[in-house]
């Protein structure tokens, strides 16, 4: 059986756990040399190009790239892809996960394999799948032209294809969290005379909010920087189908590098947005645990 010492030593078998997990210095400070160096190669430097190329001729230039009508209309058209993306990935989040982690249920595999279909697909060949559906020579291409209902090379299209890269995001916070706190609470609840939606609502969405939050923020984040589904269905429409990302494209492809850099920034800035948002949201959640596990202070005594 194991005991608390090393008996040929004598030592704590911790300390010799210890002891033997410890680097040298200059082990631990080639490793975080070599951290900090890929960090500022692969990130920090990238980063200050494009700002430093989005000022290079002056701040009315920066300005006037971004805000003339064609990046106000992408502006407009990103933040409405992802207005309507975000909120439906939300819900569906939610069912899936409340589903998947509290429940079982026939079928429970192939809905997870589903959840993770975009992850494992391009999202070229995803814009494609909805051109080949929804194009006019597509299955409902003829039937929908008929009706005067477009898709591809349009709006809806474009937030069809942000819905389908996104959606994984938010249910795949929130399953884990779910599946490990268990069903102990929400039985509970019902057996104080609880129904579903109030267990739901006073018992279940308070223990993920903050897992909900993150997976929102990343969400977010991805709907408004997507380029590849939405590059396929949206046609390159200057002023009509044209988001961000498009629009950098397209103002580089014309030799426009300090327009296509100014209009960048705003991704970049959305970027640092997004990765402030996620720190604080995890701080958050991190303190929260350690205020539920933390002993209760004793009262004084008078």
């Amino acid at each position: 059986m194991p005991t608390d010492t090393d008996r040929s030593s004598g030592r704590p078998t911790r300390a010799i756990a210890a002891a033997s997990l410890a680097e040298p210095r200059f082990v631990r400070l080639t490793l975080l040399g070599v951290a900090l160096a890929f960090l500022g190669l692969f990130l920090a430097l990238p980063l200050a190009v494009v700002f430093t190329e989005a000022l290079r001729k002056g701040v009315a230039c920066y300005l006037e790239a971004v805000s003339e009508p064609l990046a106000c209309a992408a502006v407009r058209l990103t933040l409405l892809a992802a207005a309507l993306a975000v909120p439906l990935n939300l819900v569906f989040g939610l069912a899936a996960a409340w589903a998947i982690g509290k429940f079982e249920f026939r079928g429970k595999q192939v809905l997870l394999a589903l959840i993770d279909l975009p992850f494992s697909v391009s999202p070229v060949v995803a814009g494609m799948i909805y051109v080949l559906i929804f194009g006019l020579q597509g299955w409902l291409g003829p039937w929908l032209d008929a009706r005067g209902i477009r898709i591809v090379f349009a709006v809806p299209g474009i937030v069809l294809a942000t819905l389908f890269v996104t959606f994984p995001f938010v249910a795949r916070e929130l399953i884990p969290l779910m599946q490990e706190q268990g069903t102990a609470e929400e039985e509970a609840a019902i057996t104080l005379g609880a129904n579903g939606w109030q267990t739901f609502w006073r018992v279940t969405l308070p223990n993920v909010k903050w897992g909900l939050l993150y997976g929102v923020i990343l969400c977010n984040a991805r709907a408004m920087g997507e380029f590849g589904a939405v590059s396929v269905v949206s046609g390159h429409v200057r002023g009509l189908t044209n988001t961000l990302p498009l629009h950098v494209e397209i103002l580089y492809n014309e030799y426009q590098s300090a327009a296509a850099f100014a209009v960048a920034s705003l991704l970049a800035l959305l970027a640092l947005v997004t990765l402030a948002a996620k720190s604080a949201v995890e701080w958050r959640a991190r303190r929260q645990m350690r205020a539920a596990l933390a002993p209760p202070k004793e009262q004084c005594r008078v």
